[in-house]
């Protein structure tokens, strides 16, 4: 994880590429896109490994389920689902078929 940005979207990479992916199944409400963002920095710090499973693109962009995963001692983390635990995202089945399937 190389930067959170606005929207629940975050910059990735791998070494090699870097990736802007959006959360996928979720819909954040742009009022609250500040308090996601400075949730998302809290506890996805610069360097942090991530899985990302691909739903698709949405204008250029990755849309993704993003988990954070595990350093030890600690347990793996679906970004979406926890944005939407904490009431600042609601889900978004709609918006990609394979999202009422994986939910």
């Amino acid at each position: 994880m190389l930067q959170v940005r606005g929207n629940g979207q975050l910059q990735v990479g791998d070494g090699n590429r870097s990736y802007t992916v959006a959360l996928a199944c979720i819909r954040i409400d742009p009022s609250g896109q500040a308090e996601v963002a400075d949730w998302l920095r809290s506890d996805l710090p610069r360097r942090s490994r991530v899985n990302l499973r691909p739903m698709g693109t949405a204008d250029g962009m990755l849309l993704a389920r993003v988990t954070r995963l595990a350093p030890e001692g600690s347990d793996q983390l679906d970004l979406g689902a926890s944005l939407v635990q904490r009431g600042l995202a609601t889900p978004d089945p709609d918006g990609i078929e394979d999202c009422r399937s994986s939910s």
